[in-house]
C-alpha cells in the first residue's frame, strides 16, 4: 500500500513540471482548448489502484477508467478521451494494455492558468517496441457488440437501451414526464 501510495504521490506531485512531449506526434487537432499534440510512453495503470489500493484483475475488467503513468518523468496522465467525436472516454482501448508499457499519440490539454493538467486524447496507441499503431476508435464497436437488439438508424446515444429507458422514465431533462409536456408545448406550439 505505502508503494502505491509514493508512485501515486509522485505522479501528483510532478504534474506541475511541463515538458513538451510533440516531437514525432502525428495527432491531428480537434480545436479543442488548451491543446497541443503529445506523443510518448506510458503504463497503463488503474488510477484508483494507485490511490486507494483497490485493485481488481484487469484494472477493472472495463468498469473503470484508467490512466498513463508516463516513462519519462512518471507523470499520471489521464486518458479522457479517444479518437471519436464523443468524450467516451479511452477505457476500452486502453484496457487490453492493463500494467503495460504503450506508446500513445494524440492531444494533451493543458492550463495552468485555469487548472487544466494533463487531459489526454489518444488518437492512436501501440504496445511498446510494436511497429503497428492501433487507432483509437473503439468505444462504439463494442457498444454495437454489446447492443445487438439496439440496431438501427441513427447515433448509437439515441439507440441506447440505458438512455432510452432513463429517458422513458425520467423525461429528456430528467425532471420527470409532465415537466418534459410543459416545456416540449412551450417550445413547438
Amino acid at each position: 500500500m505505502m508503494a502505491r501510495a509514493a508512485v501515486f504521490l509522485a505522479a501528483l506531485t510532478t504534474c506541475a513540471s511541463a515538458q513538451d512531449f510533440s516531437a514525432g506526434s502525428e495527432a491531428k487537432s480537434w480545436n479543442l482548448y488548451a491543446e497541443q499534440p503529445a506523443r510518448f510512453e506510458a503504463q497503463v495503470v488503474d488510477p484508483l489502484c494507485l490511490m486507494t489500493g483497490d485493485c481488481p484483475a484487469d484494472c477493472g475488467g472495463g468498469r473503470r477508467q484508467l490512466a498513463l503513468l508516463r516513462v519519462a518523468d512518471q507523470v499520471l496522465v489521464y486518458a479522457v478521451k479517444n479518437n471519436q467525436p464523443l468524450f467516451t472516454g479511452a477505457a476500452n482501448e486502453l484496457a487490453p494494455f492493463c500494467g503495460e508499457t504503450v506508446e500513445v499519440d494524440g492531444l494533451m490539454m493543458v492550463d495552468a492558468d485555469v487548472g487544466l493538467n494533463n487531459l489526454y486524447q489518444v488518437q492512436k496507441l501501440r504496445a511498446a517496441g510494436s511497429e503497428a499503431w492501433i487507432p483509437a476508435n473503439r468505444w462504439v464497436k463494442d457498444w454495437e457488440a454489446d447492443n445487438p437488439d439496439a440496431a438501427g438508424a441513427g447515433p448509437w446515444y439515441q439507440r441506447d437501451p440505458r438512455i432510452n429507458a432513463d429517458i422513458a422514465r425520467d423525461g429528456y431533462f430528467g425532471l420527470g414526464l409532465e415537466v418534459d409536456a410543459v416545456v416540449i408545448d412551450e417550445l413547438f406550439r
